[in-house]
């Protein structure tokens, strides 16, 4: 794989994780802060290492899972994965600016 065709899967994928939203936050998990990592290997498998708002998160089973389909529906992508951690923990700086605007949080 080239590393124009590894930057256009990685943009991609960045394009779709704006696209899933949190449902208790009308914010998408990309500017809430919670993907913490995007990779592609040369084998096209994603990964994506990404938090919850907290570890007992209702959408704790399909969020990552809603994630990881669409990984697999990204074009270029062969397999996937989705690495859930707490490791930092999720806190409210994590969130882009844009995001804490329209949260009225700035």
């Amino acid at each position: 794989m080239t590393n124009e065709e590894r930057q256009r899967i990685l943009d991609d994928i960045r394009l779709m994780l704006k696209n899933v939203y949190d449902p208790e936050i009308p914010v998408n998990i990309w500017d809430l802060g919670l993907v913490y990592d995007v990779s592609v290997d040369d084998d096209r498998k994603a990964k994506v290492l990404m938090t919850l708002t907290a570890p007992n998160c209702p959408v704790a089973e399909s969020l990552p899972a809603e994630v990881k389909q669409g990984l697999l529906d990204t074009k270029g992508v062969r397999d996937a994965e989705v690495e859930i951690t707490f490791d930092p923990p999720w806190n409210q700086d994590m969130i882009s600016d844009a995001a804490k605007l329209e949260l009225g949080l700035l």
